[in-house]
């Protein structure tokens, strides 16, 4: 475990080498992305880096990178971000990506689509030679009428979980939605899902990643590599 934790690091750290001073930043949701908010802010507030601000992916980013002291804008303000540095549940050889085990994923893809360069930090154990088999794809839905879309990802091929609390709660998305944990296995045509995903309404978002990957930095027993789309 320890050593996990120190390839986390090694690949967020090494990714925030990317930032430049007056670059607007996406700021990743996740235990790996963590790590790049915490560099982030070191070079700060050690005067390395200037006139930076983050878009954050979720409200608990906003609030540690707020106590972090990182300068934020949003979206609203700056639609067009210079670099976006997340995490993911799983990665394949195009550098597709499942997302999501956060429940951040609607707004990380949002974040992601409106970025110039996006890139992923993670330890080896998240690479797969097939997105589906190690992770499920989280689908958040509008709660109104959330069962009506079992049947629908089940003839896709899911095997569907609706994402609970310790106390057996629904857990809600920042918008307010529940998350379905899909398990499809290895996913043949991960751009196809994603479509049919997108089709549905009701589902507000997924956590399939499909061409939105510009670069990934791994790290693991062999040490740091940079993997380009």
């Amino acid at each position: 475990m320890a050593d996990v934790e120190r390839w986390k690091r090694e690949a967020a750290e090494a990714a925030v080498e990317l930032v430049r001073p007056g670059m607007i930043i996406g700021l990743g949701h996740g235990s790996t992305a963590r790590y790049a908010l915490h560099k982030l802010a070191m070079l700060i507030r050690s005067g390395k880096l200037r006139d930076v601000r983050g878009v954050p992916c979720s409200k608990k980013v906003e609030e540690e990178a707020q106590a972090l002291g990182i300068p934020l804008t949003t979206l609203e303000e700056c639609p067009e971000l210079d670099l976006t540095i997340d995490g993911a549940d799983e990665i394949d050889p195009a550098l597709n990506v499942i997302k999501g085990g956060g429940g951040a994923m609607l707004r990380e893809k949002i974040v992601a689509q409106a970025t110039r360069y996006q890139v992923i930090v993670a330890h080896e154990g998240k690479l797969s030679p097939r997105l589906g088999t190690q992770a499920a794809v989280p689908v958040e839905v509008l709660p109104f009428g959330w069962r009506t879309h079992l049947p629908f990802l089940e003839s896709l091929g899911a095997k569907v979980s609706l994402r609970l609390d310790q106390q057996g709660v629904p857990v809600r998305t920042d918008q307010g939605n529940y998350i379905l944990d899909c398990y499809f296995g290895p996913i043949p045509q991960p751009g196809e899902l994603a479509q049919a995903l997108d089709a549905r309404a009701g589902i507000l978002g997924h956590g399939l990643f499909v061409g939105l990957v510009d670069e990934v930095f791994v790290a693991g027993p062999r040490g740091l590599r940079r993997l380009r789309a």
